[in-house]
């Protein structure tokens, strides 16, 4: 049987969050990528999160991260319906089999985050929260949202944005000193998005370009024509061998990525660029007008709804275009635009959110969320495309060293052990009471010197960090900042909640559970590819 001890330097961390795999996203692809890195880098990681169809109970994916797909009912865009005190049990368990040290939940609209959140800091666990989006300030949705997060975020040991901009954006809404708050970019494994070699992307426009000559046929009764001049006009102007440009749109199909304003600029760009065609990959609820649009136009040779994508077929949708078009309303960060560029792709995006953050000019074209300010970008890509001379490799290489995810995991780890060794910016290593529970769960203070893991002596000391009040007393001041009513309610439903902890210690002590098994740790020469 395993011994109660992790090896010295190790972290032993819990992933929560609504959004894993099977489902796809930036999320999803995050809390993956982040695990494996971690994993590699000698620490013990586990994912918890809800049930997806058949796959449910505990599931063991690449390099032994143990996923615990517990059995919560999904209502509406993979968000559990909330529970308060009912995944308390399941989530103890959790904590004590698995010997965790420390709690990373993701994403403000995952259930799941929230309540392991208060369940962790009740039970004396420190927690890290990764805010992964934006939110507005007006309409009701927002403000209830706001009001869980400013709970939520007043007691844990520090919070992760994506961008300069979700951080003030989390500040604002969570009224949290901007101390306790680091940016981290998301990432991007450009090993899995990389060009079209030349010989096989000239295939594949001989191959699109006798796909173009069929529809035609059906559509006018006769061959197309215009293929053979189509391809000298193309290898004049030096865009693509058979002179068709293609742009592609890959997101969820719903308001929020702007598929509105994707219906409402398809029509004139079509009209004002006779050699522009689109791919549009994804599913949602606004599926059915980005059809009528096309049918009401005409534009069934012109735009293909390739409907939902796996993550492993994004790169043979990107490398088919030329452009890449995001129109969302609110971006944090994007990880599609990083995905498209290191592909070798022109983006051209909504000035929204973190999006100007995201990649260098000559990578990004920005425009107004507004059809005309797309129409304008969207034509200043086509000329480009036009004009040739873009190196799609060389954009692959910026890209590759711009987004690492060795270097964001190493920041991650720099968050976690001054996390650990109670220090509130997440830079420091000072000492403090925010890690106690978690250095007697892992076997004392961590020694890490020599691991590859790293540890806390690695950690500066920071003067500036003042020791917080971890005790039950110290929690219930935090929350009772949180508003005059609101303040209240949320002491009451964090005493409610220790109460529930004591009644579990009593009825299953934490003795009484058996630890589990670690998977055997990643050789030197098994290190993954992240």
């Amino acid at each position: 049987m395993e011994g109660r001890h992790s090896p010295p330097g190790q972290l032993r961390l819990l992933m929560v969050s609504d959004f894993f795999y099977p489902n796809t996203g930036g999320v999803e692809s995050h809390i993956y990528q982040l695990s494996q890195c971690l994993l590699a880098r000698g620490h013990k990681v586990v994912v918890l999160t809800h049930a997806y169809g058949d796959r449910a109970g505990v599931r063991h994916l690449t390099n032994g991260l143990k996923v615990y797909y517990a059995p919560r009912l999904a209502f509406t865009q993979a968000v559990t319906f909330p529970t308060f005190f009912g995944g308390f049990r399941l989530l103890r368990a959790i904590l004590l089999r698995e010997r965790i040290t420390l709690v990373h939940a993701h994403q403000a609209f995952s259930t799941m985050a929230h309540e392991a959140i208060m369940h962790a800091r009740t039970m004396g666990y420190p927690v890290v929260f990764t805010d992964h989006s934006l939110f507005g300030f007006a309409d009701a949705s927002s403000i209830l949202m706001n009001k869980v997060l400013k709970y939520t975020l007043a007691d844990v040991h520090h919070v992760i944005c994506v961008s300069h901009t979700s951080k003030e954006n989390t500040v604002l809404r969570a009224c949290i000193p901007p101390t306790r708050v680091s940016v981290i970019p998301n990432a991007v494994d450009a090993s899995l998005f990389e060009p079209e070699p030349p010989q096989q992307a000239q295939q594949q426009a001989q191959h699109e370009r006798r796909q173009r000559g069929r529809r035609r046929e059906q559509q006018q009764g006769r061959g197309g024509s215009g293929t053979d001049n189509d391809e000298d006009s193309g290898s004049r102007r030096g865009g693509s061998s058979n002179g068709t440009i293609t742009g592609v749109a890959l997101s969820r199909l719903v308001y929020r990525k702007g598929i509105d304003l994707l219906a409402a600029v398809l029509p004139e760009l079509c009209e004002r660029h006779p050699h522009l065609q689109f791919l549009i990959g994804g599913d949602g609820p606004k599926r059915p007008l980005l059809e009528a649009v096309v049918r009401e136009h005409g534009l069934e040779g012109r735009v293909s709804l390739v409907g939902a994508v796996p993550h492993e077929r994004v790169r043979q949708l990107l490398v088919r275009g030329h452009i890449f078009l995001n129109c969302s309303l609110t971006e944090a960060f994007c990880m599609a635009l990083v995905e498209a560029a290191a592909a070798g792709l022109l983006v051209v995006s909504t000035r929204v959110g973190g999006v100007p953050e995201v990649l260098p000019d000559d990578m990004l074209l920005l425009a107004d969320p507004s059809p005309e300010g797309l129409v304008e970008a969207v034509g200043e890509a086509v000329q480009r495309v036009e004009t040739g001379g873009r190196d799609a490799w060389a954009q692959h290489a910026a890209v590759r060293d711009m987004y690492s995810w060795q270097a964001i995991t190493q920041r991650t780890e720099r968050v976690y052990w001054a996390v650990l060794r109670g220090c509130s910016c997440g830079s420091c290593g000072s000492s403090g009471a925010g890690g106690r529970r978690a250095r007697a769960a892992a076997g004392g203070e961590a020694q890490p010197s020599g691991s590859r893991g790293g540890g806390p002596e690695s950690v500066p000391s920071c003067a500036a960090c003042v020791p917080r009040d971890d005790s039950m007393v110290g929690r219930l001041r935090r929350y009772h900042k949180c508003g005059t009513w609101f303040g209240k309610i949320c002491c009451c439903i964090t005493a409610v909640d220790w109460l529930y902890w004591q009644f579990l210690e009593w009825w299953q002590p934490a003795c009484s559970i058996e630890p589990a098994p670690d998977f055997p740790p990643l050789q030197q020469g098994q290190a993954c590819h992240c």
